[in-house]
């Protein structure tokens, strides 16, 4: 699954935000529901429109720009 395909940022929705497939749902919303302890059911359920895929997409969007901070930031110790 590329999340790339999924994760949407549109400058004019949600103050361009990463949004999940040009809705108003952000990658942060779902994030602070599964750090609140939100199991991907509860979210499906309380979200209908938004899919297991969805919810894995986010997770692996923050885990390729938690990458990106990495690597910034090993070229501005070593430059």
């Amino acid at each position: 699954m590329d999340y790339r395909e999924i994760i949407t940022i549109e400058p004019g929705k949600r103050s361009g935000k990463p949004c999940i497939r040009g809705m108003r749902i952000t990658v942060q919303d779902v994030l602070e529901y599964l750090a609140a302890g939100m199991t991907e059911d509860e979210i499906v359920s309380d979200f209908p429109e938004l899919t297991r895929e969805d919810i894995r997409a986010c997770i692996a969007f923050a885990a390729d720009r938690e990458r990106q901070l990495g690597v910034a930031a090993q070229y501005e110790v070593v430059g």
